[in-house]
C-alpha cells in the first residue's frame, strides 16, 4: 500500500500470523514489473517452507497467478483455468490450484483460487467447484479446505453456489472480531473466504490486522484454525 514491492514483508506477515498453510494470490514470476523475480520462491525461502505456484496468465516468459505455501511437504493434485468471460474492465483470466499437504494431522486437500470481478464470471467459476468431479473430492473423508479471494460477499450468487456443497467457516464458529478483509486502509468488505467439507472442524476465524499487514497488501489475511472432524472415518 506504500507502492513498494517487498516479498520479505509478505513473508514477515505470514510469520507473525503463526500459520501453517497460506494461499496467496496475484504473484509474479519473471515479470518486468517485479524485476523478473520468482515471488513465490523468495517468500517460501525466507520462511523455510514448501510452495507451489500456478499461473493464471502467461505472456511469453512472464507469469502471474496464485500459490500455496506450507511448512509441511505438499504435492500438486490439480491446476485448472476457471471458466467465465472476463468483463471489459478486467480481462484477467483466473485459475485454481489444489495440493495435498502432509500435515501432522494427516493428509489435507487445499484449494486456492481467485475469482473474477464480473458477476456472471464469478457465478460460472463458483459452479465449477460444485460440478460432479469436484463434489467427489468434497464428499470424501479427506479434509478439504477451499480458500482465496472470491471477490464475493456473503449472500451473493457465487457465495450461495459454493455453500451448497461446502461450509463457510464464518457460519460454523463465532468470530472474535470484525471479519472484513478489504481494503486494508479502511476494511469494509468480506470478500476473502474459507470453506471446508465435513471432514474439517473449524475452531476459530480471525482477521490478522497488524500494522505490517496493513501496508504489505491491500487485503488483510483471513486466518482459520482447524482440527479433523470426529465424523471422519479412521485411515
Amino acid at each position: 500500500m506504500d507502492r513498494q514491492r517487498s516479498e520479505a514483508r509478505i513473508a514477515e506477515v505470514i510469520a507473525e500470523s503463526s500459520v501453517d498453510i497460506v494461499g496467496l494470490q496475484e504473484l509474479d514470476l519473471g515479470r518486468r514489473r517485479s524485476a523478473g523475480v520468482d515471488q513465490t520462491r523468495i517468500i517460501a525461502e525466507q520462511l523455510g517452507w514448501y510452495s507451489h505456484f500456478h499461473p493464471a496468465m502467461r505472456r511469453s516468459d512472464e507469469h502471474y497467478g496464485n500459490a500455496i505455501l506450507s511448512r509441511y511437504q505438499l504435492s500438486l493434485r490439480r491446476a485448472v483455468e476457471l471458466p467465465g468471460r472476463p468483463p471489459f474492465f478486467c480481462r484477467e483470466s483466473r485459475a485454481a490450484i489444489k495440493v495435498n499437504v502432509e500435515t501432522n494431522l494427516g493428509k489435507v486437500h487445499i484449494i486456492n483460487t481467485h475469482l473474477g470481478l464480473g458477476w456472471r464470471e464469478r457465478v460460472s467459476q463458483a459452479q465449477l467447484f460444485t460440478s460432479a468431479e469436484w463434489r467427489a473430492a468434497i464428499a470424501s473423508d479427506i479434509p478439504l479446505i477451499l480458500l482465496g479471494d472470491f471477490n464475493s460477499l456473503r449472500g451473493s450468487g457465487p457465495y450461495r453456489t459454493l455453500t451448497r456443497c461446502l461450509r463457510d467457516v464464518r457460519e460454523l464458529v463465532e468470530a472474535t472480531g470484525p471479519i472484513r478483509t478489504f481494503p486494508t486502509r479502511f476494511p469494509l468488505l468480506a470478500v476473502d473466504h474459507i470453506f471446508v467439507n465435513e471432514a474439517v472442524q473449524p475452531l476459530s476465524i480471525t482477521v490478522h490486522c497488524s500494522s505490517l499487514a496493513r501496508i504489505a497488501s491491500d487485503h488483510f489475511p483471513l486466518v482459520g484454525e482447524f482440527v479433523l472432524s470426529h465424523r471422519r472415518r479412521p485411515d
